[in-house]
């Protein structure tokens, strides 16, 4: 079992239980009392780099990164610092997260939200819909072709934006047939964990400049961030850089609005 398969088999475990304590009736009524989602693709569209700073407190591969006590006083320096959206991990027992800090974070920000997590059931996007959430991962290696696509229809009818992820050529060719408009390529596999640092220049040609490229996993600073942008990303996902760092609020600011240089 690879990594990504022990993961999705306790997600699924913990759905089920939330799902017998609130029946997906219940949550298709609370979508009346919900607000209407945001748009983030005008901002990740804009010129310069776009930064999707994350809330995190751990990771199967590092393990702890950082307490997190206030999700939402953290949410709130991302914001300062210009984030064109954040994303809350709600995958509690690799990351530690929960979907009460997406609610938190909900409550003490205006950007968009992305609920970050292994979606592998329509009622996940409900509940994330529900909690705040304006974005929703679908991870092409943890999804068949039919149900990705179910789970993107789906996405798009709650008016949530799908962030969908690859990290393989054959992956990138799925997430370009659904004519996904934001995708992600992520430079550590989660099936073993590496890091593969030449994953984005690789994929990011076979996407087409029609879409928003997001580079995810691996960015520490605005010199990675300018990297990624010559590559042709739009935006990056940061999450362990900035949990670790003092002035989370600098750091974002710093990797926000880069521009791709040219030659002279």
């Amino acid at each position: 079992m690879s990594v990504l398969d022990d993961i999705v088999a306790g997600v699924r475990i913990d759905l089920e239980e939330r799902r017998a304590r609130i029946p997906e009736a219940d949550l298709r009524a609370a979508l009346a009392d919900a607000p209407a989602p945001r748009d983030p693709m005008p901002h990740f569209r804009a010129a310069g780099s776009s930064v999707i700073a994350e809330v995190k407190r751990k990771s199967p591969s590092k393990g702890a990164l950082a307490e997190v006590p206030d999700p939402a006083a953290l949410a709130r320096r991302y914001a300062a610092g210009g984030a064109a959206a954040i994303s809350v991990l709600t995958e509690q027992r690799r990351f530690g997260g929960t979907l009460e800090d997406l609610r938190a974070v909900r409550a003490a920000v205006d950007v968009p939200l992305l609920r970050k997590d292994f979606i592998v059931d329509s009622y996940q996007l409900l509940e994330g819909r529900v909690a705040g959430a304006d974005l929703a991962l679908l991870i092409v290696a943890a999804l068949d072709d039919d149900t990705l696509r179910r789970l993107f229809d789906e996405a798009r009818e709650l008016g949530l934006t799908a962030l969908v992820e690859v990290h393989d050529e054959a992956e990138t060719e799925r997430a370009v047939a659904l004519d996904a408009e934001l995708i992600g390529v992520n430079a550590r596999n989660l099936k073993t964990l590496e890091i593969d640092a030449e994953a984005f220049a690789r994929l990011a040609p076979a996407i087409p400049d029609d879409r928003v490229k997001v580079a995810e996993s691996g960015i520490f600073s605005a010199a990675d961030v300018n990297r990624y942008v010559d590559q042709g990303a739009r935006a990056v996902l940061v999450g362990e850089a900035l949990v670790r760092d003092d002035d989370p609020e600098g750091a974002v600011a710093s990797m926000t609005g880069l521009v791709r240089e040219t030659a002279s």
